[in-house]
């Protein structure tokens, strides 16, 4: 895992470079057929990265951008009308049985169908009417790292061809070395507050949300946390009552219109005597991990490659192996 998650700004920079003109292509492809709504497809990690996709394909583009449940069609035969949307698959494997169905359900209804997949020669790559090849080579690790961030930065790179917003296409530019430099922090200040943990909350806001699911999957994964993801703006809606005196929160921002209720969040959680860990709350209680500066389309890219690597050490200062979780397979293939 820590091998793997090191190497995702390389993955990052050859991906962009791989990817330019197919990601040019399917711009101008989404802008002139325009799509009634964009449905992600998805599980798992990459089912995260999806979240992160909605929040900035709705805000940047201006697309309603929906999760498809797969089970619809594999297990309750039923199928959407999904005509005239644009189908974004993320997928590692690009095998799952469920999501090649509905995929295909998709495919033939007249959907475009976009697949960001790693494995080039999957049977989900060969359906699909634009590959975005996420290049993150071999992943042995069952905890998905760096093709998790090879999706968030794929991502960015169809948001900017497709809307053609520069501040979207700046933001972007220098993304493989900062997440080089994100790697390199170091957030072990927080391993003695979680080392005992059994279970937490993680928060975030917006695109940032995508991240905190990824974080709080990482944490069952690799350190046996029973961790929780919810939006700054729902955990108040009845999670809250969980909070007692040392109950740990895990909280991610950026600098946008988000981030005053993820801190006015943090000092609500402090008050109820949570033991609050915040990375990008300028001036939270509690330990406050470093950042990297950045636009914060992109700050949340930054966060979870910081994450990776904390989540490597805590998973090993819990007695744990982090490539070894217990009663996981690298690929599930869900019916």
């Amino acid at each position: 895992m820590f091998r793997e998650a090191a190497e995702a700004s390389d993955v990052v920079r050859g991906q962009r470079a791989r990817n330019v003109g197919t990601v040019a292509e399917l711009g101008r492809t989404l802008r002139e057929s325009t799509p009634r709504a964009v449905v992600t497809l998805a599980r798992g990690s990459s089912d995260h990265a999806a979240t992160f996709a909605r929040y900035l394909i709705e805000t940047r583009a201006g697309v309603l951008t929906s999760s498809a449940s797969p089970s619809i069609g594999s297990i309750y035969d039923s199928t959407p009308n999904l005509a005239g949307t644009a189908v974004l698959a993320i997928s590692q494997s690009g095998r799952s049985p469920d999501l090649l169905a509905t995929a295909k359900s998709a495919s033939a209804q007249g959907a475009l169908l976009v697949a960001m997949v790693n494995d080039e020669q999957s049977p989900l790559a060969g359906m699909a009417d634009f590959v975005i090849p996420l290049c993150a080579g071999s992943e042995r690790s069952v905890a998905a790292t760096k093709s998790f961030i090879a999706s968030l930065a794929a991502t960015m790179d169809l948001l900017a061809a497709w809307t053609g917003d520069p501040a979207i296409d700046s933001a972007v530019s220098d993304l493989p070395s900062k997440i080089a430099e994100a790697w390199e922090l170091d957030w072990t200040v927080a391993v003695p507050e979680l080392t005992a943990t059994t279970s937490m909350f993680v928060i975030g806001r917006g695109h940032a949300l995508g991240i905190a699911q990824e974080a709080a999957l990482k944490l069952k994964e690799t350190c046996g946390i029973q961790a929780e993801a919810f939006s700054a703006a729902e955990v108040r809606h009845g999670p809250m009552a969980v909070v007692r005196k040392n109950f740990p929160v895990l909280l991610f921002g950026q600098a946008d219109e988000s981030l005053q209720s993820v801190a006015s969040l943090a000092e609500e959680f402090a008050s109820h005597g949570a033991r609050v860990v915040s990375a990008g709350v300028p001036g939270a209680p509690g330990i406050i991990l470093p950042v990297i500066p950045a636009d914060p389309l992109i700050a949340p890219i930054l966060q979870i490659a910081s994450f990776y690597r904390f989540a490597s050490a805590l998973s090993v200062g819990r007695g744990l192996d982090p490539d070894r979780p217990a009663h996981l397979n690298k690929i599930t293939e869900t019916m």
